[in-house]
């Protein structure tokens, strides 16, 4: 009996070799390739962020990606980026696209820039929501929870539909202005994620629409932002379960500030979300609350190849109920679920131009941003105060 090639080993083997072929570089001057591998081992203790069945050493730390972009003329470009993830209970296993898109620039002047993207754009409106899907452009391998959620990471990355850019310089600095409009696809193993273990229904995203507007001073080395979202969902429930027909609405306000020098740098992400529900419990259930989060990140530069990081995450579910006291009452829910706080240090070493390992190390109290988000798992997740490290290898061209 012939023996079947799982699917994951297949797409990996097909990566791996695409990343071979395009290893050279294109010849045309027109063609830009670049690509990554990384691979890792993780462990998060007492819960499910890792693995939904142990907390074991893991291996569920790939990622595997090829992108390319191709100038068409000289003011249209196509651009696009293949991956292969394997994260864990974190997000979704498999290969996707996270960006296809065609960037045209419209306009152009001496001191500034209009750009339209059309297609599956890459989310541009937060500190590294545009540089996450690259290993070692981030700056740890596991990015602030409160802003950054594993289990939306598709959702957040991208979206298809249209999205414009304007690059301003003008003598107190230089402006960028960002607006865009799309939806993204969310597959049933995100459903699961995001909802509950038995939901089987699922879930649309209806429109993203967000705008952010970030300001660099003249002479200066900090960098200020404001990003806003809003965002509609509906679930649709199977008739074989007892959820129902949902609606969903998050709206974020969120600013940000980045600092740059030769040794140093430091950011910082402040948010408040509002999240409404209406449905999936019983036909007129509904929930409106407030959650509230930060973190402020420091790194220093030793050198061109040593990085040490030092980061504080915080997440409050709810504004009103810091401390889930309210949560455990009403709903028997343990209290530690209505929050999730995170210290975080890491060591980057750059030991060839293209080849980099990364270990960090997380002390978290809380499990507000463990899957499911809306129903939690309370037998699996059953620890107050919990620690995850991993060590990551990445190589890219």
């Amino acid at each position: 009996m012939t023996k079947v090639m799982p699917v994951n080993v297949l797409l990996k083997t097909g990566l791996v070799t695409c990343l071979s072929l395009f290893h050279p570089a294109a010849a045309s001057q027109d063609w830009a390739v670049h690509g990554f591998a990384s691979q890792g081992v993780i462990q998060a203790s007492d819960n499910n962020f890792v693995s939904r069945d142990d907390d074991d050493v893991s291996y569920d730390l790939t990622e595997i990606g090829i992108n390319a972009s191709w100038q068409w003329q000289p003011d249209i470009r196509f651009a696009g980026q293949l991956v292969y993830l394997n994260g864990g209970n974190r997000y979704e296993e498999g290969a996707r696209v996270d960006y296809l898109l065609m960037d045209w620039t419209l306009a152009t002047d001496i001191d500034w820039q209009l750009n339209l993207y059309l297609g599956r754009y890459k989310n541009q409106h937060w500190l590294y929501s545009s540089t996450r899907d690259v290993p070692h452009t981030r700056p740890s391998t596991i990015l602030p929870q409160s802003v950054y959620y594993d289990i939306f990471r598709d959702v957040a990355l991208g979206s298809d539909g249209v999205s414009l850019s304007y690059t301003r310089l003008t003598d107190i600095g230089e402006f960028d202005l960002l607006w865009s409009y799309g939806t993204s696809p969310i597959s049933d193993s995100a459903t699961t994620l995001l909802l509950s273990t038995t939901a089987s229904g699922d879930i649309d995203q209806d429109f993203t629409h967000q705008a952010s507007i970030f300001y660099r001073p003249e002479g200066s080395t900090w960098q200020y932002g404001i990003s806003l979202l809003d965002s509609d969902f509906k679930y649709s429930a199977d008739e074989r379960e007892f959820y129902f027909d949902a609606d969903a609405t998050s709206q974020r306000v969120m600013l940000n500030l980045m600092y740059n020098s030769e040794q140093w740098e430091f950011a910082a992400e402040l948010f408040q979300e509002r999240f409404f529900f209406d449905g999936f419990f019983t036909p007129d259930w509904n929930h409106d609350q407030k959650a509230q989060g930060f973190y402020a990140q420091g790194r220093y530069f030793f050198d061109e190849q040593l990085t040490l990081m030092l980061r504080y995450d915080r997440y409050d579910a709810n504004k009103d109920d810091r401390k889930g006291k309210a949560l455990e009452r009403n709903t028997g829910v343990p209290a530690y679920f209505g929050y999730m706080y995170d210290t975080t240090v890491g060591l980057t070493y750059r030991f060839e131009s293209n080849w980099q390992i990364q270990a960090e190390y997380h002390w978290f109290e809380g499990t507000g941003r463990l899957a499911p988000a809306v129903i939690p798992d309370v037998a699996t997740n059953n620890s107050k105060n919990w620690q995850l490290w991993a060590v990551q290898l990445m190589y890219w061209f």
